[in-house]
């Protein structure tokens, strides 16, 4: 790599999409005409650098985040491709939290679908300013003013065109910049790395007239100079619009949109160019904030070498078999060899390596300073979400947050040697990912896997067997439930028990109360110190939230439960131990006597039929108890969604390929939990 460049010629991106808007294939071109890959890559042959894993290969899916390092006109741009499967969207989530700007990938005929608008309120919550691309012109059906007003519609964004298509499906070929007021041509024979720009074809100038109108308008409602001069018809410059455009970006008033193909190798240079002029480098977004472990007091941090360390390690990968971290560094800097702190776990961990990443292939650094994304090797404990910093200045950057997983199966190892293995790699994928959950059915002697869907589970148990060489067999799956509480019902215990010669003694008496959905568990004690004394209460909590975890009815969590602690009695015989054993025996004796109920997982399902199979598919989604919700044309498919219960889906891609001559598809996501 080249020498050190200034922070301010930085650009952390991300590129996110729904599935199979082609944002891989945008992702394999930026690396093509920047000089990363000496030769284009493409899903669909399994050959792409950012699509390394054999499954993703296997699907032409993006299951990973994969992290990568290009040039382009003397700015670094650092690139995060994200996954578009909603099964995957905690790896969007991890990369949103570290990015400083992001594009949209859009389909010119499918517009805005059910997993850009997730990704899309994603880089909402973390305040990302993003650009959109609106892919696929070539295809048949690409229509860039109506995927222009999805975005505007559908995502409440403020979509400013800054260029325009010539032409579009087979005749799309090339592009307006509304900028330069200038046609930019590409060159067939040299796969889009030769183009051309020059003056307007004489067809599209009164259309690029209008549109650059448009643009100015649009550009003087949140900008006051070139406001002024549009008002009093002055000339604009093609920089004083490009930096008016570039402000207007960053704080998120407007988002730029650019067009293109990129399997046709058209569009994606005047998108680099784009993504220097308009996204922002770490000096343009506001300081990371974070908390002092021990005051709580508020930190800044600001994106300079010589300040204290601050970087956040937002995903890990298991990549044969040993742990790689990814950090975003944004304050001060690492070494090869040094210690950092992690407040989290309060202790200190040695980095042996510092890697400058490229998808699966690496370079070795000497040290990385504010600004940079990187991965390292070394780190033995600290995990996703854990903040890197130096123990003279301890802090907290945010914890990330992740969904409950909705959907579960049983897997049990094939041989004695996979016995063996399967610990070891469960172990490693939950370090990996934090939406997979693993525990023992002690009933059953049987390990079940939990995730965010089918798919989620399936590519683990493909690569157990592809990466690790584990074999297992699978149970169906199995639907996730909550029990809940309908009646308000008390309980009480009296522990008093010799343990390893020493009595112990506790009394515990509590209330249990049903809570509105989704308001989680409550703790409330209502006693005098002289009953029971304050040591003892964290025990009594402790005890009965890990009774409610086991459940009652089925063994599935207890949710949305108000526990008061109504009154007890301790001695000189009590212990922690006592009151955490009494409280959990209180707990099941309130719960034998009342009255609980099962919540299931309900999904919000989007399904796009061929109008010709409408009737069938909405049949089959009543016969799973679906409730449909709306039903809306779109270009020769009718849009139809719908709540169904998640345990009622198994299945459904083959039963929907089925009924629509395999024309169909659907997206799905968890909505709420609601009454069996």
């Amino acid at each position: 790599m080249s020498k050190k460049k200034n922070i301010g010629q930085f650009r952390n991106i991300g590129i996110m999409a729904h599935i199979d808007a082609g944002k891989t294939t945008v992702t394999e071109r930026i690396l093509y005409y920047t000089g990363k890959s000496y030769k284009i890559g493409e899903v669909h042959d399994g050959e792409a650098v950012m699509d390394w894993m054999q499954d993703e290969q296997d699907r032409g899916i993006t299951i990973t985040s994969a992290v990568t390092t290009c040039e382009w006109d003397h700015s670094l741009i650092q690139i995060i491709d994200t996954p578009g499967h909603v099964d995957f969207t905690v790896e969007v989530e991890r990369a949103l939290r570290v990015l400083d700007g992001a594009i949209g990938v859009f389909c010119a005929v499918g517009g805005v679908e059910p997993q850009s608008e997730t990704v899309w309120r994603q880089a909402d919550r973390y305040a990302v300013p993003r650009m959109a691309f609106i892919n696929k012109m070539d295809r048949t059906g690409a229509d860039y003013f109506a995927a222009v007003a999805s975005i505007k519609e559908k995502l409440g964004a403020n979509p400013v065109m800054i260029q325009l298509p010539m032409g579009s499906e087979e005749r799309f070929s090339g592009v307006i910049d509304l900028v330069a007021m200038k046609q930019i041509v590409w060159d067939d024979d040299t796969q889009g790395a030769e183009y051309t720009k020059g003056d307007i074809d004489p067809d599209y100038v009164d259309q690029a007239q209008e549109y650059r109108e448009t643009l100015l308008e649009a550009i003087s409602e949140v900008d006051d100079g070139i406001m002024e001069k549009y008002l009093g018809e002055e000339e604009i410059h093609e920089k004083e619009l490009k930096d008016a455009i570039r402000a207007a970006t960053i704080s998120r008033r407007i988002v730029p949109v650019l067009c293109g193909s990129a399997l046709k190798n058209k569009g994606i240079q005047p998108l680099l160019d784009a993504i220097k002029h308009f996204l922002p480098s770490p000096l343009d977004i506001p300081a990371v904030k974070g908390l002092h472990p021990e005051t709580g007091e508020e930190l800044a941090f600001f994106p300079k070498k010589n300040d204290p360390l601050a970087a956040l390690i937002f995903k890990v990968s298991m990549i044969e078999g040993r742990k790689l971290s990814f950090a975003r560094v944004y304050s001060g800097r690492l070494e090869t060899g040094s210690e950092v702190f992690n407040p989290a776990l309060n202790r200190t961990e040695k980095l042996s390596r510092i890697l400058q990443m490229h998808a699966n292939k690496r370079e070795r650094l000497k040290e990385a300073s504010a600004g940079d994304i990187i991965g390292i090797v070394g780190l033995k404990n600290s995990g996703t979400g854990d903040t890197l910093c130096s123990r003279a200045h301890p802090v907290f950057l945010e914890k990330m947050e992740y969904e409950e997983p909705v959907i579960s199966i049983a897997i049990e190892p094939k041989t004695h040697a996979d016995q063996e293995k399967l610990e070891d790699v469960l172990e490693k994928f939950t370090i990996e990912d934090p939406t997979l959950k693993v525990r023992n059915d002690e009933e059953t002697g049987q390990t079940i896997l939990s995730g965010m869907g089918e798919l989620h589970l399936e590519i683990i148990i493909s690569r157990m067997l592809k990466e690790f060489n584990t074999n297992v067999n699978v149970g169906s799956p199995q639907v996730v439930y909550r029990e809940i509480l309908l009646t308000e019902e008390r309980g009480s215990a009296v522990f008093e028990r010799e343990i390893s010669g020493k009595t112990l003694f506790a009394d515990v008496r509590i209330r249990l109360e049903p809570l509105e959905r989704g308001a989680g568990i409550e703790f409330e004690s209502r006693v005098d110190g002289d009953r029971i004394s304050e040591q003892y209460l964290p025990s009594i909590e402790k005890g009965i939230r890990e009774s409610l975890e086991g459940g009652y009815l089925k063994g599935y969590p207890l949710v949305d439960i108000k526990i008061v602690l109504e009154d007890g009695a301790f001695d000189e015989r009590s212990s922690e131990l006592a009151f955490s054993v009494c409280a959990s025996m209180a707990c099941k004796d309130a719960l034998e006597k009342a009255s609980l109920g099962l919540l299931e997982p309900i999904m919000a399902v989007e399904v796009f039929v061929p109008d010709a199979h409408m009737g069938d598919a909405i049949a089959d989604l009543n016969t799973r108890g679906g409730k449909i919700e709306s039903i809306s044309p779109k270009a020769g498919t009718q849009v139809v969604k719908a709540v169904v219960p998640l345990a009622k889906m198994f299945g459904y891609s083959t039963a929907l390929r089925s009924a629509t001559q395999g024309r169909g598809t659907f997206s799905m996501q968890f909505s709420r939990f609601d009454r069996v």
